[in-house]
């Protein structure tokens, strides 16, 4: 009897022992997964994660658009044709030789921001007969007629354009509508013959045209590097279309769009800009880096993006002729390599005779 109760008194200390290490074990599982959560946001952090955005209702518009263009009474500034309807900003109605724009009145000092444009080009004309475009400004001036989308000539600041009519028809790589990116230092001057390609920093192909869904564009300039996307396929998702690093940006300029018709029009419209301050944080050596300030609009290594423009722009002929005369260079040599061939053998033969 006595072997048979320790036999039973050893066996529940074995089932405590087990039940206790899974009372344990829930504990330590948790732990373990805690950890892992913690390693994998680490490993997967980038500056989405690091950063935070804050609406800025004084450098947005949206609806009900109040006293919009009213003196005194609101943030922004309608010019030339434009008009403020129920449903958005039409800068230029479907009519030749308009130009309008919509100005902010205060000068924006944010860093780092981020700006969503809800936008609408639509029209009577057919495919390559409308025009011109519309753009969206971050510059030194404001206020001012001219050429470029409805703006001055040689502005001082950031300038992206969605450009609806090809100039150079012999420039054939590029499908229109186009959209792209420049800077100016108040001497460059756009080159609408050659639809601004010597001064862009880069651009995307955008069928933004009589959409039936939501168009929109979103600008962002973050640690002096320039993204811009788009979404234009009814998708909700964001399609890259430039991004440049070394963009060096002056603080207190203005925000603004503007639009222009020739002898092609259509409407363009603004239904939203909306104006997101970017709280990014920075290393020390980042803060260092940018402590100068910028007084005058400028990118890095400018002729190198420009070279590589040049030569992306080329890439398709070049490519051709290439491959081609590589395989008539090739065709070439396995001839001359035969004939020599041939001649040798012969002469060899002739010596054993």
């Amino acid at each position: 009897m006595a072997a048979v109760n320790s036999s039973k008194l050893s066996l529940s200390k074995s089932q405590l022992n087990v039940m206790s290490k899974w009372n344990i074990m829930p504990y330590k599982l948790h732990l373990i997964f805690t950890f892992l959560l913690l390693f994998v946001s680490l490993c997967f952090s980038d500056d989405d994660h690091e950063m935070e955005e804050f609406l800025k209702r004084e450098f947005s518009l949206s609806k009900p658009y109040q006293g919009v263009g009213s003196l005194g009474s609101s943030h922004w500034e309608l010019m030339g044709d434009a008009m403020v309807t129920t449903d958005q900003v039409r800068l230029t109605p479907d009519m030749q030789s308009r130009q309008g724009a919509v100005w902010s009145r205060i000068p924006c000092h944010l860093k780092d921001w981020e700006m969503q444009v809800h936008f609408k080009v639509h029209g009577q004309g057919k495919k390559n007969l409308n025009g011109d475009g519309l753009a969206i400004w971050y510059t030194k001036e404001r206020m001012q007629k001219g050429p470029v989308f409805g703006n001055m000539d040689n502005f001082t600041g950031l300038g992206v354009f969605v450009d609806t009519y090809p100039n150079e028809e012999k420039y054939i790589e590029r499908i229109f509508p186009f959209v792209i990116a420049m800077v100016g230092n108040g001497t460059i001057s756009y080159d609408h013959e050659r639809d601004g390609r010597p001064t862009e920093l880069g651009g995307c192909n955008a069928m933004v045209r009589n959409q039936k869904h939501d168009t929109f564009l979103f600008i962002r300039y973050i640690r002096r590097r320039l993204t811009v996307m788009i979404d234009i396929d009814g998708q909700h998702e964001w399609r890259d279309c430039l991004d440049i690093p070394g963009v060096r940006l002056p603080l207190g300029y203005y925000f603004g769009a503007s639009a222009i018709t020739g002898d092609l029009s259509d409407n363009h419209d603004i239904i939203s800009l909306k104006l997101y301050q970017l709280t990014v944080l920075r290393s020390k050596k980042e803060e260092e880096e940018e402590e100068d300030v910028v007084t005058i609009p400028s990118v890095d290594n400018m002729e190198l993006l420009r070279l590589g423009q040049n030569e992306e722009g080329m890439s398709g002929l070049a490519i051709f002729f290439t491959v081609l005369f590589s395989m008539l260079g090739c065709i070439f040599l396995v001839v001359i390599g035969m004939v020599v061939y041939s001649h040798w053998n012969e002469s060899r033969r002739k010596r054993f005779y």
